[in-house]
């Protein structure tokens, strides 16, 4: 049951949410347009703030829905929930329908942290918000906020698997925002403009 819980965690977090809705409403391919990538940031600077903002939503369910039913409907706990939140997040990240190429994870993950520990988010919400309001770059307040989660998942949940995982998560939430930090080093990544 496991296995079959999480094949389909990882095919509901490889819909390309972004991509869909820029498609639907008639907007250029997303990949092929700003920084290439189809999480929320991109279709926020190419598409407008409302598409920007619905993908972020959408890209957030993919976190939430897997968890919840694995959560709910079949009572998982420990490591079990902890690989089906795995599997989500791979989805987004290396989704099958786009020849695993896909977002930086972001979402998907606040998502996933949010049913684990709404307190934890909270507080890399509160990281997240403080890095963008001094630097105003998202990929460094991501960066930061995806530092924070760990500790803060630890402490609010005592669980070991679900610590685990979130590093494992926020190792590739880092590692995937590679090509921004070279920018952020150099000084040409692009700010974000309130």
């Amino acid at each position: 049951m496991l296995v079959v819980l999480a094949i389909c965690a990882y095919l509901f977090g490889a819909i390309p949410t972004g991509l869909i809705l820029t498609r639907r409403l008639g907007k250029e391919d997303i990949r092929k347009a700003g920084s290439g990538n189809i999480g929320a940031t991109n279709v926020y600077r190419v598409a407008g703030r409302k598409l920007g903002i619905i993908t972020l939503i959408g890209d957030c369910l993919k976190g939430v829905v897997p968890v919840v039913i694995a959560q709910q409907a079949f009572d998982l706990t420990g490591t079990a929930l902890a690989l089906v939140a795995l599997a989500a997040f791979v989805g987004h990240c290396y989704p099958v329908y786009l020849g695993f190429k896909g977002g930086k994870g972001v979402a998907t993950a606040l998502g996933i942290f949010l049913v684990f520990s709404p307190l934890a988010v909270l507080t890399a919400l509160v990281v997240f918000v403080l890095f963008l309001w001094r630097w105003r770059y998202i990929s460094l307040a991501s960066i930061a906020a995806a530092a924070a989660i760990a500790p803060a998942i630890h402490l609010t949940t005592g669980s070991w698997p679900i610590f685990t995982v979130t590093l494992v998560i926020a190792a590739i939430v880092i590692w995937r925002h590679k090509d921004n930090i070279k920018r952020l080093r150099s000084g040409t990544e692009n700010r974000f403009n309130f």
